[in-house]
């Protein structure tokens, strides 16, 4: 009795760590993030700061939020291409939804994965999936930005070793062998969706391969969605310099990178370090500023709206079907 008492006391007490750690973790990138923040604003005042938006001409603001929203409705792809590869194909307008709120969240709530992987679970348990369906999908979703990430960036890398060198401090040979280690894992994955056919056992998991068109796809709408950032960092910042897409995708590669390491909610202060190094004589504040409300701050207020809408909506049909239960029966 006693061994067995002692096993939801010994799950609560890992449940508490897994907290406090999680929580720890949080504040800390929380910290780095303000930090690299204000080191990069310390010298400009919120005048400063609010006419080097305006100043930005209004064709590259509105360039630029097209691929954003280009990036968003990709991102709904991937989850929708995530369920079909569960077996659990929902219509698009409730993948749609459900993934353009948990994403424009969690991007900015940090820790991605899991933030943005609770509120998918609390949408498409909703509707009719389970916790293990959830969780195949927002893995899929998860390996599609990896492998994008790794595609983009080892094109990046690759076609441009000098700039990545010079960001990150590295020698040359270490930047062409990070890049072909990049390219050398999508090829990985790809071989192993195109022959393995054998579930992949990690621990006490058993991980299925997907066949190798849903593989490609992967690799290509996650390569097109960071593409498409990288667009939109790119419009904002020609505004105010003649620096090509190229650059511009290699650095934010980097900067994404560093985001997934260290979990900065909204990679806060992370991207605008790497952008002031890629352009140190250049004022770069109000185009990154403008990146950030366009790609963060607009999509988090949109999505915040879209929940709390739902949330009602959702409490507004569980209350009346409790009603309907609870109404005594009419007699016939």
């Amino acid at each position: 009795m006693t061994q067995a008492r002692s096993q939801p006391k010994d799950k609560q007490e890992t449940s508490a760590r897994r907290r406090f750690w999680t929580i720890l973790l949080t504040v800390l990138s929380v910290a780095l993030g303000g930090y690299l923040l204000y080191r990069t604003l310390a010298g400009y005042s919120l005048a400063q700061l609010v006419e080097s938006v305006r100043a930005l001409p209004a064709g590259r603001l509105a360039a630029a939020g097209g691929f954003a929203a280009a990036s968003y409705l990709c991102l709904t792809g991937i989850d929708w291409l995530a369920l079909r590869a569960a077996g659990k194909p929902l219509p698009y307008p409730k993948v749609a939804l459900a993934a353009f709120i948990s994403l424009s969240l969690g991007h900015s709530i940090g820790f991605a994965g899991l933030s943005s992987g609770a509120i998918r679970y609390r949408f498409y348990t909703r509707w009719g999936l389970g916790t293990a369906d959830v969780a195949k999908a927002v893995l899929f979703c998860g390996v599609t930005v990896a492998v994008g990430l790794m595609a983009l960036g080892a094109v990046a890398v690759l076609v441009h070793p000098d700039l990545a060198r010079e960001v990150t401090g590295l020698s040359k040979g270490a930047v062409l062998a990070a890049g072909l280690a990049c390219a050398g894992g999508v090829a990985v994955y790809l071989g192993l969706a195109a022959w393995w056919r054998k579930p992949l056992t990690v621990r006490r998991w058993s991980i299925e391969m997907p066949p190798l068109p849903l593989a490609a796809a992967q690799v290509g709408l996650g390569a097109v969605n960071f593409a498409l950032v990288s667009a939109c960092l790119h419009q904002v910042l020609s505004a105010v310099s003649d620096v090509g897409y190229l650059a511009v995708a290699s650095v934010f590669v980097i900067a994404n990178a560093a985001v997934l390491i260290t979990h900065v909610p909204g990679g806060v202060g992370v991207i605008e370090s790497v952008v002031v190094h890629l352009l140190p004589k250049t004022d770069v504040i109000g185009p990154l500023i403008a990146f950030r409300c366009l790609y963060f701050l607009g999509p988090l207020a949109l999505g915040l709206l879209a929940f709390a809408a739902t949330e009602a909506v959702f409490r507004w049909r569980d209350a009346g079907g409790a009603s309907r239960e609870a109404a005594p029966a009419r007699p016939s």
